[in-house]
């Protein structure tokens, strides 16, 4: 059978509209030979997802995104839709969580299978979406309550330092800068005294050895001295002193029991009295021999002196 000329322009134009079509399909991600499942996941923000972006099970890729738009609800929300080429069946109630996966910013979707022994996923079902905190996030919780406090600290840094400025006016400043450069004085007068020390004993250092050694042999001295002293029976000499206090002690006891000579003359008032009149009568004698000497004298005179009270 003879195929005409128009027949087989019409099946080169077909076969050339079915290739464009199949290619086309093909870079947008779409295999019109392949029984992919399409799934699709509702987000608020699919910030970093594009289309071709992978979707993975446990680290695995199963598929990738086929399409993002607007949610039908108008709610403002962005469905995305998953093509799925792997046979691996999973419950229609699993997580389909968008994270990062890298540190430079890449975003993927991981699908987390859900154990849970429902029906599986099939095409056209929607699965929860879930978005995990990446390294960003997680830096900007961390941050967000740190720039708080760092702002509050700045805030009390600026108001010590405006109590600072208030309270060093110029006076203030003035008596400071006089005290540190009478410190600077100090400091300079010090070193200059620590220097002449420094010569003076430099100068003195044999004098300075001398005196040491002198010392040295003074105190060994002092522990020959005490050593000495150490081996010393002192035992003996103590009990002889306490032995002499006790009969010192037992004279001054009989003393004051009137015993013996000392004893009697300090306890017998009789021989007081008698001590006490004939030291009166004594002293009447010194005075009348003061007053009338020559009555005392008349044996060396000629003529008897008669005794006269005055």
């Amino acid at each position: 059978m003879k195929i005409s000329r128009e027949v087989k322009v019409a099946i080169l134009v077909i076969s050339s509209l079915l290739l464009i079509i199949y290619l086309f399909n093909y870079l947008k991600g779409n295999n019109l030979l392949d029984s992919s499942r399409t799934l699709y996941v509702v987000y608020d923000n699919v910030e970093g997802i594009a289309s071709s972006t992978p979707v993975t099970i446990n680290g695995l890729s199963v598929g990738k995104v086929h399409n993002i738009a607007f949610a039908d609800d108008n709610s403002g929300r962005i469905k995305v839709t998953l093509l799925i080429d792997s046979d691996f069946e999973f419950s229609k109630n699993s997580t389909a969580e968008f994270y990062e996966a890298g540190l430079i910013g890449g975003k993927a979707i991981a699908i987390i299978p859900a154990n849970d022994n429902a029906e599986n996923a099939k095409k056209g079902d929607y699965l929860v979406g879930t978005v995990k905190p990446g390294l960003t996030d997680l830096v900007n919780q961390r941050l967000t309550p740190l720039q708080g406090k760092i702002e509050a600290m700045m805030v009390s840094a600026d108001i010590l330092l405006t109590n600072i400025n208030e309270v060093f006016d110029e006076q203030t400043k003035a008596n400071f800068r006089n005290s540190v450069s009478e410190l600077s004085a100090t400091i300079t007068s010090f070193k200059k005294t620590s220097n002449t020390l420094n010569t003076l004993i430099t100068e003195n250092q044999s004098k300075l050895n001398n005196t040491l050694s002198n010392f040295e042999n003074a105190s060994s001295n002092l522990a020959s001295i005490t050593d000495s002293i150490a081996k010393a029976d002192l035992g003996e000499t103590i009990t002889e002193l306490q032995s002499t206090i006790s009969s010192f002690n037992a004279v001054l006891s009989s003393i004051e029991n009137g015993e013996g000579s000392i004893g009697k003359l300090l306890k017998d008032e009789a021989l007081y009295n008698n001590l006490k009149g004939a030291t009166k009568e004594m002293e009447a004698l010194l005075k009348d021999i003061k007053l009338h000497p020559k009555r005392y004298f008349r044996i060396l005179s000629k003529k008897e002196i008669p005794y006269s009270e005055n």
